[in-house]
């Protein structure tokens, strides 16, 4: 089965630098050198890649096989595959799912990605200079507090995001990413040698890669579960979108194993890029967010050159941004397209006008309207656990349990008779493992 969308990746480069710019995002900067370092260091990081071999490329291969097979949005891929598998189209649910999860994230992710560029003109115009604990706490506090400045912001990156998507696949997705991807490795290789210079360089090493079996448990695992399943960028409906526009010559298998093996290492080098000015200068470790926003400008202001490396680091973080909201609202604008019969421009300016509208509700959640609350959450706090706790979860397994259990087998190996080799493995995996491994992880998130 050839994919019927009219759009295709011009080449095997193309679509996994903007599978890698959709799976590395803003959390990978912080958050997984942070995971793995509470959680054994190096013993951490060998569960995690078993986990992302057994359940990140399985899953991923599941969605990009289904995207190709079906060959349009998420949910018109999903109810053709069901259909042809002689299943009921209402499989096209799960499809929906992701397309509501990569909807929901857009939402409050593109306030995120303003508070970078916001931060990345402080960088340009005025740099870090004289900042200590308190002025960056109280300039971070005076940006959540200026509604004008995170809207402005806010749309002044979805205008590049909505740019980029507008102008179709092959003039916009992969110009994009062919120039921001190799520009954003650069900066991440750059920057950790700097810091093998600058300091703090072997405690970061020791910490990331010097087991600590003792801190491994069963929570360990779970992480390591659950960091390999939602790093990858599984249950959003971008990797099916991306599927559908590939060729047929195209090795799902050894692109999947490709993606995951790039979104690691980029994961592993950003340790380098942040850790070592916060070993260096003594500073919070576990302060998540606030670690970009107000701990490493401190750091940015005591260190030689500081000006440059903060101004390259914020660039860096806009272009991861900015390519992970493109992946997660293509998916939007393509089902848009599909389900109101406009063209990829009109739906564009639908999908991303109205995330940007829905954004300014997520902005006044960090101050007037932060005290509205629903079930004990505000909005930018509910739409976190609805997407973390619920959808993801749901869809990842969803979608594994099609592929595994409920897809024609022949239909499937069909997808994969490049690696006929790889095929059965994968099945095993999907069912065996993936299933059970994310059902795991939903019902510990919601219990």
């Amino acid at each position: 089965m050839v994919s019927t969308g009219n759009a295709v990746w011009s080449s095997r480069f193309a679509f996994v630098m903007a599978s890698v710019g959709f799976a590395v995002g803003l959390g990978n900067i912080w958050r997984f050198p942070y995971v793995t370092g509470e959680n054994g260091g190096s013993a951490f990081v060998v569960i995690y890649l078993l986990c992302a071999v057994a359940i990140g490329i399985p899953c991923l291969t599941a969605e990009l096989l289904v995207g190709r097979r079906g060959g349009g949005s998420p949910p018109s891929s999903m109810a053709m595959v069901a259909r042809e598998s002689g299943r009921s189209e209402g499989w096209k649910v799960v499809g929906g799912l992701g397309v509501v999860t990569a909807y929901t994230i857009a939402i409050t992710y593109a306030v995120v990605v303003g508070w970078v560029l916001w931060y990345l003109a402080r960088a340009l115009l005025s740099g870090f200079a004289d900042f200590d604990a308190t002025t960056a706490e109280a300039t971070f506090s005076g940006l959540l507090a200026d509604n004008q400045a995170m809207v402005l912001c806010t749309v002044i990156g979805n205008f590049l995001v909505g740019s980029i998507i507008y102008a179709g696949v092959t003039s916009g997705i992969e110009r994009a990413v062919t120039i921001m991807m190799p520009l954003m490795f650069s900066l991440l290789i750059g920057l950790s040698i700097y810091n093998y210079f600058a300091g703090g360089f072997f405690e970061t090493l020791e910490w990331l890669f010097t087991p600590d079996f003792s801190k491994v448990t069963g929570a360990t695992v779970l992480a390591a579960v659950g960091q390999a399943f939602f790093s990858i960028g599984v249950g959003m409906g971008g990797m099916m979108t991306y599927g559908a526009y590939l060729p047929r010559d195209f090795s799902i298998a050894r692109g999947a194993g490709t993606i995951v093996l790039a979104d690691t290492l980029v994961a592993l080098l950003a340790g380098f890029v942040v850790f070592p000015a916060v070993f260096h200068f003594g500073l919070d470790m576990a302060s998540g967010p606030g670690l970009i926003f107000q701990t490493l400008p401190i750091a940015f202001a005591q260190m030689p050159g500081g000006t440059v490396f903060a101004l390259l680091f914020f660039v860096m973080l806009s272009v991861a941004g900015v390519t992970s909201m493109v992946g997660l609202l293509e998916s939007v604008t393509s089902w848009a397209k599909e389900k109101f019969s406009i063209s990829r421009q009109q739906s564009t300016i639908l999908v991303v006008g109205s995330v940007t509208c829905l954004s300014v509700i997520s902005i006044l959640s960090y101050n007037v309207w932060e005290d509205y609350r629903l079930l004990g959450m505000n909005f930018n706090e509910l739409t976190e656990a609805f997407y973390d706790k619920l959808f993801l979860p749901m869809a990842g397994f969803l979608v594994a349990l099609f592929t595994g259990w409920f897809m024609h087998r022949e239909h499937s190996a069909d997808e994969l008779s490049d690696d006929a080799q790889w095929y059965a493995l994968w099945r095993a995996l999907t069912r065996f493992v993936v299933v059970p491994a994310v059902a795991v992880i939903l019902i510990t998130g919601l219990f």
